[in-house]
């Protein structure tokens, strides 16, 4: 099974969303948000503007 985990971490004067993958991989945003849900929906909607990752999901499911 994949997992994917958004987070938010603070940073300066607000907070940094991250996409954690199973396999390892972890993206950032680069700017920060004011709020932690800001930070999360940002993330979520990076995750859904990168279809290539969500491929590999797919693809490692049927690996499995």
């Amino acid at each position: 099974m994949v997992d994917v985990t958004l987070s938010a971490t603070p940073k300066g004067n607000g907070y940094q969303g991250t996409i954690t993958y199973s396999y390892g991989v972890s993206i950032s945003s680069a700017e920060t948000f004011p709020t932690i849900a800001e930070a999360i929906a940002a993330a979520a909607i990076k995750m859904l503007e990168m279809p290539e990752r969500l491929d590999e999901l797919d693809r490692s499911e049927l690996d499995a």
